[in-house]
């Protein structure tokens, strides 16, 4: 990722995310008046005068706090600031300088790096408020005086980042990465798969189930490809959802479902299948997205020579409803089989966009339907004139009958079933579209 990396950070409950929102211009990271909230990196990318960058909210910093997840969301608030090209500060007028303020102003001054100084609250119109001089003392340069729930100062503020950023050169990452959500119930490892690719720590692990809160996207590239790894907060039932923050972090792992290409649901090896993992499974398929079933944990499980064989054919039975999906057997520990969840990924992401010349289609059609005859009803018997194939992600194929009624699910399925058996698609579910030849939609 080649754009200007611009990373907001600050202690906690001052209005970074608050201010995120209002830049991005969509509500992408979360937002409530509970400190802590924000507690890995956020990234989206923005735009100011015609120049477009990489934003990055963070976790709030607390310099000398022993709380084990702050202390990790300074961890990330650091690796943030490393990786940016231009830090914003965000301190709160109404609270004033404080303690912590100092502490951080000096983190970032000993970064080396860029440093526009933002002091948020400042929700009166004109010149503001005394206490506001008193920012000067952090020794960052001159504040500049923002609302970020008005949106009042907003521009100042990015002018000012604008100034460190408008000869950064450019690269963006196009198509031909492959965007990867993993999915699955709290606790289960999603963050430690990512940070075992990676070899650092890109997203807070801990034993905390629900330590995940936002979806967060790493850049990964080697041999197998270029993948955009979106980590997301785990799924739990809805009854399970009780705090405002949990539902939006349900939320935004469904949405890291619609953005991604592949889905790869992580499973717990030491507690087996459950019915939230099919639930989770269940939103990636009905989306039509490639999907692979990880199963983490692997070197946890006390194993026979017959172990991974009787857990597959369980699971097998577990997700009757997507058995094109393919089980890989992983270590986020070890880093067993890792190197085969890559291929598998790119292997799975191709036949999602594989698209079949309709003249093949045809002739699998005509094989079909004369290996075993079309249902019939009164006398009146299905005829399928001929399908072709409108669009991928996933594979779309549209069938034109004589009576759409005729074509019952038990004649899809084999009709699907050929053409798997014929192209492969393995690892992508495909729709059918029935169309009566006769109807005004098909003129």
């Amino acid at each position: 990722m080649a754009l200007p990396l611009v990373a907001i950070v600050g202690r906690p409950n001052v209005g970074k995310s608050t201010l995120f929102n209002k830049i991005v211009g969509q509500k992408l990271s979360i937002v409530e008046d509970t400190p802590g909230v924000t507690r890995d990196r956020i990234y989206a990318k923005s735009e100011w005068r015609n120049k477009e960058f990489m934003l990055v909210d963070t976790g709030g910093i607390e310099p000398d706090s022993d709380d084990v997840i702050l202390s990790q969301m300074r961890r990330q608030a650091e690796l943030a600031i490393e990786k940016a090209d231009v830090t914003v500060l965000v301190t709160d007028l109404k609270c004033g300088v404080t303690a912590n303020d100092y502490e951080v102003a000096a983190m970032l001054l000993k970064s080396g790096k860029p440093v526009v100084l933002c002091v948020n609250k400042c929700d009166t119109v004109g010149e503001p408020p005394m206490e506001f001089y008193e920012f000067y003392n952090l020794g960052l340069g001159e504040p500049i005086a923002v609302s970020s729930v008005h949106g009042h100062g907003t521009g100042d503020l990015l002018d000012a980042v604008f100034e460190y950023i408008q000869n950064f050169e450019e690269e963006e990452y196009g198509d031909d990465f492959i965007k990867v959500a993993l999915i699955g119930k709290p606790n289960v490892g999603k963050s430690s798969i990512i940070n075992k690719i990676c070899g650092e720590e890109r997203v807070i692990v801990s034993d905390i189930a629900g330590t995940t809160r936002d979806a967060t996207d790493t850049i990964f590239e080697n041999d197998k490809g270029k993948f955009v790894l979106i980590d997301t907060a785990g799924i739990r039932r809805k009854s399970k959802v009780l705090e405002n923050i949990e539902r939006y972090s349900v939320l935004r792992s469904y949405m890291a479902v619609d953005r991604a290409d592949v889905a790869v649901i992580v499973i717990d090896a030491t507690v087996g299948f459950t019915e939230q993992d099919s639930k989770v499974a269940g939103y990636a398929h009905e989306k039509g997205k490639a999907c692979i079933i990880a199963v983490n944990k692997w070197d946890a499980v006390e194993k026979n020579t017959n172990t991974m064989h009787e857990f597959e054919l369980k699971l097998k039975e577990d997700f009757s409803f997507m058995s094109y999906a393919p089980f890989v057997f992983i270590s986020a520990v070890t880093g067993q089989r890792i190197d085969k969840l890559f291929e598998m990924i790119k292997f799975v992401a191709n036949q999602n966009a594989i698209r079949i010349p309709t003249g093949r289609l045809n002739d699998v059609l005509a094989y079909a339907t004369s290996r075993v005859q079309p249902p019939s009803d009164k006398g009146r018997r299905l005829k399928i004139y001929y399908m072709t194939q409108p669009s991928t992600k996933p594979p779309t194929f549209v069938m034109f009958v004589n009576r759409a009624e005729l074509f019952h699910f038990s004649y899809q399925r084999y009709i699907e079933n050929q053409i798997r058996e014929t192209f492969g698609l393995d690892g992508t579910p495909v729709r059918f579209v029935i169309r009566e030849r006769d109807t005004e939609d098909t003129k």
